[in-house]
């Protein structure tokens, strides 16, 4: 049975210089988490308020916790009051993005966050469509945040075996991120792309992905 470690070692190698590994430790104990951490890694995303609040204090300091699921309105202010969160990649809603505007301002910090992107066929999946995104940008909303900074977009492909229909999912995420660069020559740290999972990352990273969240291919089945 293989480590975490050398599970790690194995995915790591697979990826391009210029993209990021973000190790996606939900559901899985602070243990496993050290384990990888001792192997090098940095980057760990949660997806759960509370579990990422309990593991935050058992674990190194120089972690860069990223969150990545669904976060409810009333769970802002625990999340971001924790002032270690790293980046929020889940952000589908522009009311989602002005309540963590507003806890980030009352912190005294900045809070880095990705805009979540809705492609896939499934209607479980959160987040805005593309053109709803390209409105929000081209309106200027996002000229109005305080203490908020928009890094890029996230997003995830159809559950499906169809590699074509995955591919085009990716592309109309990037080909989105290129739209609003496009028509906001004035953003700036706009340049996070987070697509990909342990089956598909390999087809995000051939569409332009910066960063790939991996959980199973590195800390096996939950």
């Amino acid at each position: 049975m293989q480590s975490v470690a050398s599970r790690l070692e194995a995915v790591a190698g697979s990826l391009p210089q210029h993209v990021s590994l973000v190790a996606v430790s939900k559901f899985h104990p602070a243990e496993a988490i050290r384990q990888a951490y001792d192997a090098g890694q940095r980057i760990f995303a949660e997806s759960r308020v509370q579990e990422i609040v309990a593991k935050i204090p058992q674990l190194p300091a120089d972690i860069r916790w990223h969150f990545i699921g669904h976060l409810q309105t009333n769970k802002v202010r625990a999340l971001v009051g924790t002032r270690r969160i790293d980046l929020i990649e889940s952000v589908d809603s522009a009311r989602l993005l002005d309540l963590i505007d507003r806890a980030a301002a009352d912190e005294g910090i900045v809070q880095k966050v990705l805009i979540q992107l809705h492609v896939a066929k499934e209607e479980t999946k959160f987040g805005l469509t593309p053109d709803e995104a390209l409105e929000f940008f081209t309106s200027g909303r996002w000229h109005t945040l305080r203490a908020t900074h928009i890094c890029g977009l996230m997003g995830m492909a159809s559950n499906t075996d169809d590699r074509a229909r995955v591919a085009a999912d990716f592309e109309s995420i990037a080909e989105t991120g290129r739209r609003i660069a496009a028509a906001c020559p004035d953003i700036r740290g706009f340049d996070i792309l987070s697509m990909g999972m342990s089956h598909d990352y390999m087809a995000a990273i051939e569409a332009g992905s910066t960063h790939v969240r991996i959980g199973t291919a590195i800390f096996g089945s939950r």
